[in-house]
């Protein structure tokens, strides 16, 4: 395998566009070898449909597009970053807030750390940001 491989695609802010990056990722990895009916496949598919809903609907109609990169070093480690326009960061709510929605971040960071990862947030030179994990590459060597 290369030492860098790296995909993206650019998505409407549309709900059904979260599916549609889920599936993308999912797809991809499979493709760079990381076997679909695994653990590590499930919680990356949350965590990407968790980013992708963030980037849907919390930029309220302001980012009409969001981008999924997905890179791959060295077989080491993995990058999975969603983009969108909107200069609004992510909110960290309180644990005693009570809410329907707005756990995402919450999910995102749990399944990142419980992976051996790490989550990210940084600015685009457009004004907007990209929220990103970094997994470790844990993909069985095929024979």
């Amino acid at each position: 395998m290369a030492d860098h491989q790296e995909v993206s695609v650019t998505l409407p802010s549309d709900p059904a566009s979260v599916s549609t990056a889920r599936k993308y990722v999912a797809e991809v990895l499979v493709e760079w070898g990381l076997p679909q009916a695994c653990e590590t496949a499930d919680i990356i598919r949350l965590i990407v449909s968790e980013l992708a809903t963030n980037a849907v609907q919390h930029t309220f109609g302001q980012s009409p597009t969001f981008t999924v990169d997905v890179q791959l070093e060295r077989d080491e480690q993995l990058r999975i970053g969603v983009t969108d326009s909107h200069p609004r960061w992510p909110q960290r709510l309180p644990a005693a807030v009570q809410q329907d929605n707005g756990r995402g971040m919450v999910i995102i960071r749990s399944l990142t750390a419980e992976c051996g990862g790490r989550l990210s947030v940084a600015p685009t030179a457009e004004g907007g940001k990209t929220v990103s994990i970094a997994l470790p590459w844990n993909v069985p060597v095929q024979t």
